[in-house]
């Protein structure tokens, strides 16, 4: 587990790219023992109305009040109702929170002090999830999601393999057994009609990650597939109950892994 090294910062709530003055809840400022952070890193392609780098904040902030909701319904983690966004700057800020979620990683571009940052937070016990990146063709004629991404992974961890997770690994048996794990698309299934983004190659679910020295998996890489989207969707009758209640019982079991790993 990530030793907290000095005081947490407060809570702020950040300009995103698809909400602006979304509500907050009205114990946002409760003190709990757990919240889940969100990574905020630069991106290869900005996706902005405001000129600004907003890629990270996809689906933020309703996507993740949505989850927080459902890890009190869900489990005994007393988590906090909003998130906590949490930068690669080089503080010691980062280790107070157990573990990370980037969105759209297929847009991440990782300087090399801030994967630095990131080696020694996995190797220290922290945990990362990865989400919404699809396919292995390239992304306006230049690199592959897939691609991109693997080029600030690489940096993390040259040495370390990317594999498939296997369905026995504990990390699918913590809350709930998902041996039966299939793709969650993200909304545009609703006006698209296809499970899958980015072509052919984006069809096939995949389940990877990055192991430790001692068997743990400290990158959970969820791709070709669309979880943020599943929770930011789920209160919505369009949006189809299993993708979402298998996209809550992913989240569940990674955080209780996370939390007993």
């Amino acid at each position: 587990m990530v030793c907290t090294l000095m005081a947490q910062r407060p809570f702020k709530q950040y300009q995103a790219a698809e909400y602006e003055d979304f509500p907050l809840p009205p114990d946002w400022n409760q003190k709990t023992e757990w919240t889940r952070a969100r990574l905020h890193y630069p991106s290869v392609y900005a996706r902005s109305r405001w000129g600004l780098d907003l890629n990270w904040t996809i689906d933020y902030p309703r996507s993740d009040r949505h989850l927080l909701a459902g890890v009190r319904r869900l489990t005994r983690i007393e988590t906090r109702s909003v998130e906590q966004i949490v930068d690669l700057d080089g503080t010691d800020d980062v280790y107070n929170w157990p573990m990370m979620y980037a969105v759209e990683v297929g847009h991440w571009e990782l300087p090399d002090s801030q994967a630095k940052q990131l080696r020694e937070f996995l190797l220290r016990g922290g945990f990362l999830m990865v989400d919404d990146f699809h396919g292995d063709e390239p992304y306006h004629n230049v690199y592959s999601e897939w691609q991109v991404f693997l080029a600030s992974m690489v940096k993390v961890f040259p040495d370390r393999p990317i594999v498939e997770i296997p369905s026995k690994d504990a990390i699918f048996h913590t809350v709930y057994d998902l041996d039966d794990r299939f793709q969650v698309p993200g909304w545009q299934w609703t006006y698209s009609g296809r499970t899958n983004e980015a072509g052919e190659s984006g069809k096939t679910p995949h389940w990877r990650g990055i192991y430790d020295d001692k068997g743990r998996v400290m990158v959970a890489i969820c791709h070709n597939m669309d979880l943020g989207d599943a929770w930011e969707w789920s209160d919505d009758p369009r949006y189809p109950e299993k993708w979402a209640s298998l996209a809550y019982r992913i989240a569940m079991n990674y955080f209780v892994y996370d939390l007993t790993h």
